[in-house]
């Protein structure tokens, strides 16, 4: 698989889960184990492009895939746009659904690039935030859009 545009080659256990082998076998730690049953979001990455919840996915079955973690997004230094918008919109708090939201974010731009705000709270019901209440996530997700929101 390629992770974040580098060619990984690994031997790993069949059983072993996405989210683990980001997070032990390549050191990559921005991806979060929140509830191990797709119900927070905080092991969302993207696959193919497409969001998938790392913690109920085995790692051989991301065998030739394309992964991309939230330590792939920026691009020399810079944030990326969605990163960008929560840091500038203030869309998070303790910071561990962070990375989880910004990819779930990334792939619903990609979907749906002038969401409405109820296309926002759709699109993101798969992930929780405990913190924030929601309202500067909706708000950072459409100044990434580039359809409202903004940093205040």
């Amino acid at each position: 698989m390629t992770v974040n545009g580098s060619t990984q080659d690994n031997d790993v256990e069949p059983r072993l889960l996405l989210v683990f082998y980001l997070r032990e076998v390549l050191g990559l730690t921005g991806t979060k184990v929140g509830c191990d049953t797709t119900s927070c979001g905080a092991c969302t990455v993207l696959l193919d492009g497409e969001s998938v919840k790392s913690c109920t996915m085995f790692a051989v079955q991301a065998d030739g895939a394309d992964i991309t973690t939230i330590e792939g997004l920026a691009t020399d230094g810079e944030f990326h746009k969605v990163q960008q918008a929560f840091h500038d919109n203030h869309g998070l708090q303790c910071g561990y659904c962070t990375a989880g939201m910004v990819m779930a974010v990334v792939s619903l731009l990609e979907e749906q690039p002038n969401p409405s705000e109820a296309d926002v709270r759709e699109g993101l019901e798969g992930n929780l935030c405990r913190c924030t209440g929601y309202h500067n996530i909706v708000k950072a997700v459409l100044a990434a859009a580039g359809t409202g929101g903004g940093a205040s």
